[in-house]
Order: structure tokens, then C-alpha cells, then sequence
């Protein structure tokens, strides 16, 4: 089925540095740095859209109306922990923006989200909010996430992933279609576990190498 709300970031330096992520014998240290230069590159496709003004500058030659950037302020909301990777690449390239978190892990039995931390901006309803994690598996995560973003006051969202699977955005837009997804590659389908196949395997556990 269609996703009519789905980018797919297929740039060259995305999908080159998404491979070397995919790779088994990346190490914790390189995986977390290239984790961080994908997240930068996503951004810009995440930001293509902000609103611009002019406004009057004055160079070392001359003054003239020149862009700059207008409207609502940002949020980063990373869903803990594997959305750190991914936050610490954006929150380079929007360093003004005002960070979230929001603490999810996935039962094994169940495959459902439980939530044990949950702290963002008190105006968040004033700003656009780009939520990142790096997979969108079965996507019940992503769900409960943008339920409590909605739930705090936000009205504008856009959620990036590394990598997400077709169930996953079935579900994650059955649930929330008025959300963007933006997302490096969409893979072939989930295994009997509610991994991604083919994935890059666990990503919070490949970022701190820790299981």
C-alpha cells in the first residue's frame, strides 16, 4: 500500500553511509560517527520546507534584503535511547533547537511499547517537532510516542528513521496519517522477532555496545 506521507532520502552520501551502518563488522566508535553524519544529512530533506523571510543585511559592499529563517521554532524529540545516534547529528546542524526525550523500550513478549520517561519543552505546541529514532519496526513505538507528543500540544511533527519496514508504516500511518515519515530505506519486512530484515540489527545496542 501507497504511503502518500513517506520520503524516502535515496542521496547518494545517505544511502553510501547507511550501507556502512548495515555492515556486521562496523565498530561501536565508527557506527556512532556515521550514524551522526546520516542524521545531518537527513536534516536538510527534514528542513527543505522552513519558511523564509527577507530580511535587510548589510554586507562589506552594499545592503539588500536577504533570506532568513521565519516561523516556528524547533524541537528534537529523541525516542531513548537508540534516538540519541540520530539527535546528535541534527542537533548539530539546528543547535538553536530545544531537545526532548522520551523514554520508550519494547516488550519482548508483546512487541508493545512501555513508556518510563517523558520530558519535552512546555510550548511545544509553538514549535515543529521532528521525532527521531533510528528503525521504525513494527512502529507501535513511534505510535506511542506521537500520541504523547499530541497529548503535550504538538501539532506539527515529522518523524525520522534510519531504516523502517513496510508493517511499520502501515501501522504508523494508520494511526497517524497527518505525520511525514522521512526515512533512509525501506527494507524488505520484519522477522518472527519484530526485527528489521535485512536491518543493521539492534541499533542501541550497535551505538554503545552494550546488549
Amino acid at each position: 500500500m501507497p504511503i502518500p506521507t513517506l520520503t524516502v532520502i535515496d542521496h547518494p552520501l545517505v544511502q553510501h553511509k547507511l550501507t556502512l551502518l548495515r555492515r556486521r563488522e562496523t565498530p561501536t566508535a565508527r557506527f556512532h560517527e556515521v550514524m551522526r553524519e546520516v542524521s545531518q544529512l537527513m536534516g536538510y530533506e527534514l528542513t527543505r520546507d522552513l519558511p523564509l523571510e527577507d530580511r535587510p543585511v548589510e554586507t562589506p559592499l552594499a545592503s539588500f534584503d536577504a533570506p532568513l529563517l521565519t516561523g516556528k521554532k524547533l524541537c528534537l524529540v529523541s525516542i531513548l535511547r537508540a534516538g540519541q545516534g540520530l539527535l546528535d547529528g541534527m542537533r548539530t546542524l539546528l543547535p538553536s533547537a530545544r531537545i526532548g526525550h522520551i523514554g520508550l523500550y519494547r516488550d519482548q513478549e508483546t512487541l508493545t511499547p512501555v513508556e518510563y520517561f517523558f520530558k519535552v519543552p512546555e510550548d511545544i505546541e509553538e514549535r515543529m517537532v521532528i521525532l527521531v529514532d533510528p528503525m521504525l519496526a513494527t512502529g507501535h513505538t513511534a505510535v506511542a510516542a506521537v500520541h504523547r507528543l499530541k497529548d503535550a500540544g504538538a501539532a506539527s511533527i515529522k518523524l525520522a528513521v534510519l531504516v523502517a519496514a513496510p508493517e511499520g508504516l502501515r501501522t504508523f500511518h494508520d494511526a497517524h496519517p497527518d505525520v511525514p515519515v522521512f526515512t533512509a530505506a525501506v527494507d524488505e519486512r520484519l522477522d518472527e522477532n519484530g526485527y528489521i530484515l535485512p536491518g543493521l540489527g539492534d541499533a542501541g545496542d550497535r551505538l554503545y555496545g552494550t546488549r
